[in-house]
Parts: C-alpha cells; structure tokens; sequence
C-alpha cells in the first residue's frame, strides 16, 4: 500500500478529470479534490481562474496531501511558456507542497517518448488553440497541425463523447507524426488512447494520462496501467 494523498485543483465546470483518474488510480493513491471557478474556456476567463488557484491550494494542505496537481491544460499555459512554471512555484511557496500542472506533465510525456512532431486535438476555439500551439513550439515541439472543436462552454466538453476526438485525430494522422496528443482535462480519452495505438502505431498523449503518469511518477508508484498507452505501460517509475 502507498498511502499517497493527491490533490488536484481543476475548474469549476470540469466533470471528467476527476472520473477518469479515480477510475485507474493503483491501490493506497487517493484523490482529493478542490475547484476553481470557470465556466467558459476563454483567455480573459482562464487568467481569471488562476486568481483562486492558491485558496484551492490550501485548502487541499487541510488534507494533508503529498503532491497537487492543477489540473487543466489551457489554464496552465494561457499565460505563455513559463506561465506553468510561474503557477507551480507560487502554489509551493504557499503550501510548501510539490505542484505539477497539466501542461508540464504533457510536455514531459512528450521528451520521455522521444516525440518532436506532434498534431493536436482539442475542443478549444482557434483562438486558444494559437496559444497551445505557441506553448508546444516554444517548450521546442514541432506541431504540424492543431484542430478544434471551437467550443467555449466548458460544461458542453465534458458531455462530448471521446469518439469526436478520436475521429478528428483519424483525419489529422501522417506518417510524419511521432505522436497524438489530445488536450483538455475535461474532455474523455481514457477509453480511445489503446484504439489509436493500435490503429496508427504511435503514441497518444492525452491531458489526464499525461497528469497522471508525471504524477505516480513523481510519487515513485511505478505500477503499469494497462489501456492507458504506451506512457503508462513502457515509462512508469
């Protein structure tokens, strides 16, 4: 038994992260949750979130977790490429508590599986995805393509079914492409991410694996977990 506390933070509207991570969590990893208020995926509304980012923090601390998570990809990068480093020290110094934010864990994903030339799906508007992009070419991806569903209404990503993103990842796929990445904490993958490897043979990075892998990882939980991909098969511990 590991006896790990984490703490995830995610938006208000998020109804999918939580599931899929209680869903696949090893024995003795607990999850403990606290939100920040966002209901529509915006650049003004994301930077608005942030500001409550640091009382969810410490009310999570009242749990005495080991490590917290902040759990959405877009919130995490809104800001430009040290804008997620910027979020972890700042909830550190506050809760003397490690921090890994969604954004990290995937580009981490991404270095370990040796993947530069990546495509991207999201449920994001084109003016989001533009930030994405930046975020992934300055952390030196190369992203071939990126394509969203143009969504704003968190509460209507999370109702999306995951063949959506599997069937827009079906049109993007190339050759050239070392791995598919689908971003958003709230929008469901766990049941597609095997699917498309199989399909295409080639890794699929997606918001809530990546979370999760980089936190067991940080953990040292080294358990493999089975139809989660290559990055919860062949890279834990």
């Amino acid at each position: 038994m590991y006896g790990h506390r984490v703490g995830l933070i995610v938006p208000s509207a998020n109804t999918t992260m939580e599931m899929e991570l209680h869903r696949v969590l090893p024995n003795g990893v607990s999850l403990h949750t606290s939100r920040m208020s966002l209901k529509e995926v915006t650049k003004e509304e994301l930077i608005k979130m942030y500001a409550s980012a640091l009382e969810s923090a410490r009310l999570l601390k009242d749990a005495q977790i080991d490590l917290v998570l902040y759990g959405c990809t877009s919130g995490s990068f809104i800001g430009g490429a040290q804008f997620e480093s910027d979020i972890e020290k700042k909830i550190e110094r506050e809760i003397s508590t490690p921090v890994i934010t969604t954004s990290s864990a995937v580009i981490e994903a991404l270095k370990i599986l040796d993947a530069q030339r990546v495509i991207i799906v999201t449920p994001y508007t084109n003016e989001i995805n533009k930030m994405e992009r930046e975020f992934l070419e300055a952390n030196k991806m190369e992203v071939l393509d990126i394509r969203g569903m143009g969504f704003v209404d968190n509460t209507k990503i999370g109702k999306l079914e995951p063949h959506e993103a599997y069937k827009i990842a079906k049109e993007m796929f190339t050759k050239e492409v070392d791995a598919i990445f689908i971003s958003c904490t709230n929008l469901r993958t766990f049941e597609i991410i095997e699917p498309l490897e199989k399909e295409f043979g080639t890794p699929v990075v997606t918001s809530n694996q990546a979370s999760l892998w980089l936190a067991l990882r940080n953990l040292n939980v080294k358990e493999k977990i089975p139809r989660l991909g290559q990055l919860l098969t062949k890279f834990v511990g």
